[in-house]
């Protein structure tokens, strides 16, 4: 009886341990995909950042064509960034995607610590950069360089101004270029820039508005906004006084109808998305920069529903025709503009 019972103990595990293993075959180059999954992190709240709502775009949409979900990580310090790096990280998603040069630390190192997880920078790039570190950068610039054109010939008193978030090389891209591009149009043209500072650099309306203020006090006519979210506090004091501006990242004409001259258009949204989608296919890595030549880059004065824009530009049609002759030069190597990152 005992002998019995253990035959039959005998067969029934090795019964079962076949069709474990059939099971184990048959499953065998069919195991579930992961869930495909975007996680962007932004240094700052989104909120009114032009900049930043661009880059939360693009994630989405890009997830949306790569059938992946979406998650927002707003940071508004480097500990939070920490923590929100931390959090994605071991979600272990698709692609981590970092906004703006606040990543340049910790992705000189966490990519390299993680080599199984694809990271994305927007707008820099860590130095060291990992071979899981993908990175898209813009050449402002350039953009920033036609606006100045735009500047020096609708300036009357031939007195310029900018406010700025920083005065860090990064954001002197939107600086230094805008002067140099009045100048080579308006050689006597002088510039001033001041910042904002200050612990919310990027989203002080307030102290850009005063900024902007004391420039106008000193006889400057055009004030470029280079200040994100503090843009609308620049385009305030320009109204007040009858002096102009430019906006940043996106068309910001409708904001202050009749004194926001142009805007330095960044298409950070284009970029990111197509940058998404390549990391998803399996594309990863390298930098890739936009400029003009790219499409990446420009002003609303090259775009083809200008005149259907409140921008003021619109109705110089001569100074329209100047932009878009500069920025053929510039793509066509005639016309270099110094990048100030390159110094």
């Amino acid at each position: 009886m005992n002998m019995l019972c253990g035959m039959r103990t005998t067969s029934t595990l090795a019964i079962l341990t076949t069709a474990t293993l059939t099971l184990a075959a048959c499953g065998a180059g069919q195991q579930p995909t992961a869930a495909k999954s975007v996680i962007l992190i932004t240094p700052n709240p989104v909120g009114t950042n032009s900049f930043l709502q661009l880059s939360v775009k693009g994630a989405e949409a890009a997830a949306k064509e790569i059938g992946a979900s979406f998650k927002l990580y707003e940071s508004k310090d480097p500990t939070s960034i920490a923590q929100n790096l931390d959090a994605a990280v071991r979600a272990r998603p698709t692609v981590i995607v970092g906004v703006s040069f606040s990543f340049d630390d910790p992705f000189a190192t966490l990519p390299k610590q993680h080599p199984q997880q694809q990271f994305l920078q927007v707008d820099s790039c860590a130095k060291g950069q990992a071979a899981n570190l993908t990175c898209v950068s813009f050449k402002e610039h350039e953009a920033a360089y036609l606006a100045g054109v735009e500047a020096g010939l609708l300036s009357k008193s031939g007195k310029l101004g900018v406010v700025a978030a920083l005065d860090s090389p990064f954001v002197h891209r939107w600086i230094d270029p805008f002067f140099a591009g009045a100048r080579s149009v308006a050689p006597s043209a002088t510039g001033t820039p001041l910042y904002v500072g200050g612990n919310n650099p990027f989203s002080d309306p307030a102290r850009a508005k005063a900024q902007a203020q004391s420039l106008t006090g000193q006889g400057a006519d055009i004030v470029a906004a280079a200040a994100s979210a503090g843009n609308q506090g620049v385009f305030e004091a320009a109204a007040a006084t009858g002096a102009k501006s430019f906006g940043v990242d996106v068309d910001q004409c409708a904001q202050s109808p009749g004194t926001i001259i142009d805007n330095v258009l960044k298409h950070v949204d284009v970029a990111e998305r197509a940058a998404i989608k390549d990391i998803a296919a399996g594309r990863a890595g390298g930098v890739k920069v936009y400029g003009l030549k790219e499409g990446g880059v420009g002003v609303s004065a090259l775009g083809d529903d200008l005149a259907a824009s409140t921008c003021v530009v619109a109705s110089s049609p001569e100074v329209v025709t100047k932009v878009k002759q500069v920025r053929d030069d510039i793509v066509a190597g005639k016309v270099t503009v110094a990048d100030p990152l390159a110094g």
